[in-house]
């Protein structure tokens, strides 16, 4: 196929040396199939900001910082050259994210090198040896989908430990090799110490994925797992290792009478274990 003009200087640079064929296309970029140093990977080419569909990317923004003065005070003011870095940054940050990541042992695509605003890295199969599906395309019984929400739920707790939140995980964002997840997309992740968003898309994203369980266990109780892992890393307690008990209480606070606004179930029962018997309640939030 012809090769992408994003894709030639890495052509150029001795990265790639084919273009196999497009794998898919998303709101942020465009993503091949390509050889790279005698290895399948994939190539992400990340669209320019006018042709992105990505709401709220101020949200995701803020806490993020350049360690380079002029930059940050071109970036403060919105200048043509703010603009400019504010862009390459947001590019950059996928590549960043997955080596620190990685590091970390969170399964993610094993990134290979990051040029001219494109993304090198691992192509995460499939048992058939094929390009590996994302969640939602998966089916899967009772059991299977609590076992993957299960590992997913731990996937997100390893990533809040590390001082990290996705920001837009769901079954769209996860890749199944196996019986193994794999988080894929991570430009928009944020900094759960400095972004002040970072409690409400933990939230939302683990709501996420209590949707992508109710597909196929549609009475599973909603357990306030981000709620807990959120006071959790408030309190510098969290490890990658911490298990979750689900038996999460607030702190007591004035009942207003209005709805918790950041969170997206905020009409729906919130399951909390009532005793070391085992036994729960629901609380109407």
């Amino acid at each position: 196929m012809q090769i992408p003009d994003a894709l030639t200087p890495l052509f150029n640079d001795g990265i790639l040396e084919q273009v196999l064929r497009p794998l898919r296309s998303g709101k942020e970029a465009e993503v091949f199939l390509v050889m790279a140093r005698g290895e399948l990977c994939v190539a992400k080419i990340y669209k320019d900001l006018d042709e992105r569909s990505f709401k709220n990317r101020g949200d995701y923004q803020e806490g993020r910082r350049t360690r380079n003065t002029r930059d940050r005070r071109a970036v403060d003011k919105g200048t043509t050259h703010g603009r400019e870095r504010e862009e390459a940054a947001w590019k950059e940050a996928e590549h960043a994210m997955l080596c620190r990541l990685q590091a970390a042992g969170v399964r993610v695509p094993a990134p290979h090198a990051f040029s001219d605003g494109v993304l090198v890295m691992e192509c995460v199969l499939g048992l058939d040896g094929a390009p590996a599906p994302r969640l939602g395309e998966r089916g899967f019984d009772a059991a299977g989908a609590q076992l993957m929400f299960d590992r997913l739920l731990r996937e997100v707790v390893r990533m809040l430990a590390l001082g990290v939140v996705h920001g837009d995980l769901s079954d769209f964002n996860v890749l199944v090799s196996g019986d193994d997840p794999v988080l894929i997309d991570f430009p928009q992740s944020v900094d759960a110490v400095e972004n002040p968003h970072a409690r409400k898309l933990l939230l939302r994203d683990v709501d996420n994925l209590y949707r992508f369980l109710r597909k196929y266990v549609p009475d599973a109780p909603r357990l306030p797992h981000a709620e807990e892992m959120w006071d959790l890393h408030e309190k510098h307690a969290l490890t990658a290792d911490t298990p979750l008990t689900g038996g999460w209480r607030p702190a007591e606070r004035v009942d207003t009478g209005e709805p918790d606004s950041e969170h997206p179930f905020e009409a729906e029962s919130i399951v909390v274990a009532d005793t070391p018997s085992g036994k729960a309640r629901s609380r109407r939030r």
